[in-house]
């Protein structure tokens, strides 16, 4: 087995600039990467909308330090929490980073589940009106369905696709929408340009009933590591940390709204949604392969998944 080992690192140091994992949540992207990253002389590069703010470690499941001990990680507990953060930003950040890793000779291993990140990765981004953080205070006053229904109204092919339940991509298609004179969704053309070909992109996957239950475990886990505590002790923070996922549900039980039974329970399912969306996102990319990420040879699958690429 060593011997086939060592020829697939040789082909991916030749052939492929950067390995781009990607999967939903919970699905076992930190451990692969970090096993994937120790085969091939790699470090990882985070793709997580939530986990680049510092703080909230346990609330947004960052690698453990167990992990992060082993192989380096860039772009994960690094931007301060108040500061407003989008994918133009991370862009740019996660290219410098890339460059330096492979500058010091090794392979950046993309990992992460944001799925707009990935898009900018494989297909640059559409120019955009940079943000107008008058107009963004102005929208974030408005009520959710409100929101919904001027994104109808200004862009009827944007508004059928993107997540109407979050509120700061709503805002952003809004901002896009007034600043440019144009609808959002007509941006999206701009990425139809072939994916770059010297990424290795990979799809970790799970069975549904499978990926569900290591969500609502990991929640429970969450609320006995500490996570309630994590929450009432944090900072200040923007309009996008602000959006992580659990953040107002924890809140709601600090208050006195919920109980902590009903506090998990939201959380479990607020989970499995957004994992439902991502894995949505995702299967519509066609150049990644997709890995059963609880195969005893994944790492070997992924490994080969681009030898004849």
């Amino acid at each position: 087995m060593r011997a086939p080992a060592r020829r697939f690192t040789q082909f991916n140091r030749m052939s492929l600039s950067t390995w781009l994992l990607a999967g939903p949540t919970a699905v076992g992207k930190s451990e692969i990467a970090v096993a994937l990253a120790e085969r091939i002389g790699g470090e990882i590069v985070g793709a997580d909308a939530f986990q680049i703010y510092r703080g909230l470690d346990l609330l947004t499941a960052k690698p453990s330090p167990e992990l992060v001990a082993r192989v380096p990680h860039h772009l994960i507990d690094e931007i301060p929490p108040t500061h407003s953060f989008d994918v133009s930003q991370y862009l740019g950040l996660a290219q410098s980073r890339m460059a330096e890793i492979r500058a010091r000779g090794k392979i950046p291993i993309v990992c992460g589940g944001t799925g707009l990140y990935f898009r900018a990765l494989t297909h640059g981004l559409a120019d955009l009106p940079r943000p107008d953080f008058a107009l963004r205070s102005q929208l974030e006053a408005k009520p959710l369905p409100e929101l919904r229904a001027q994104l109808a109204a200004l862009d009827p092919v944007g508004a059928a696709s993107i997540d109407s339940q979050n509120p700061r991509r709503l805002i952003r298609a809004l901002e896009v929408c007034l600043l440019a004179g144009r609808p959002f969704s007509s941006f999206r053309k701009e990425w139809a340009a072939p994916a770059n070909q010297t990424l290795g992109c990979i799809l970790l996957l799970r069975a549904r009933e499978e990926l569900y239950s290591r969500i609502n475990e990991r929640v429970v886990a969450m609320f006995s590591a500490g996570v309630v505590d994590e929450v009432a002790a944090s900072s200040e923070m923007g309009p996008t940390a602000s959006q992580a996922l659990g953040l107002r549900e924890i809140r709601d039980f600090l208050s006195g709204r919920i109980s902590r039974d009903e506090c998990i329970a939201a959380i479990q399912q607020s989970t499995r949604r957004y994992a439902k969306r991502q894995l949505t996102w995702f299967r519509k990319e066609p150049t990644y392969r997709h890995v059963d990420a609880a195969a005893p040879d994944a790492l070997e699958r992924i490994l080969s998944s681009h030898t004849d690429a």
